[in-house]
């Protein structure tokens, strides 16, 4: 065996061939999961990285973390947000058509952590279904989400819809 690092995978879930396309038949109409990924914005850090483990909240920010329902039971947890980021395309190529953001606080030294599993379905189905629901997040966070997705693909940022774009705006 070698020491080679890792590779870090930073890419998101892409397009892929509809399954269901032209048959008509089961399936039609059912939201499919290959075109959203998740992306932690950490504010302190002022980064923002895609972890699929999230999809079964076994992300690296989540592992080793009881989470409670109630953020009084986490006064000293940092803040992540856990963004859906759903990719659509249209004619003139892919873009974000869904961007949703869920807060949650993570304490390492106690290994709690406050997030709301209700909040994190309703907003990962809201992505789906491309809505864009960043406007409650802090413009720290903000500006790191809008620089990653800027820098991760400009030409699908620039497809996107200026909903997005006015939403991660700093105000």
């Amino acid at each position: 065996m070698t020491d080679q690092p890792k590779k870090k995978n930073i890419g998101f879930n892409i397009i892929k061939n509809d399954p269901t396309d032209g048959h008509g038949g089961f399936g039609v109409g059912a939201l499919s999961l290959d075109n959203i990924s998740p992306v932690f914005v950490d504010p302190t850090e002022k980064e923002a990285f895609v972890d699929i483990g999230a999809m079964h909240a076994r992300s690296v920010v989540e592992k080793g973390i009881k989470f409670l329902p109630n953020k009084e039971d986490v006064p000293n947890g940092k803040l992540y947000w856990l963004v859906w980021v759903t990719i659509d395309r249209k004619e003139t190529g892919p873009y974000y058509a869904g961007v949703t953001a869920c807060e949650m606080t993570v304490d390492r030294e106690i290994r709690r952590g406050y997030k709301s599993l209700p909040e994190h379905v309703n907003k990962m189905d809201k992505s789906l279904k491309r809505y864009i629901m960043v406007d409650h997040m802090d413009e720290t966070s903000k500006h790191t989400l809008r620089e990653f997705l800027k820098g991760h693909n400009p030409e699908m940022w620039e497809a996107s819809d200026v909903k997005l774009k006015e939403g991660l705006l700093n105000q």
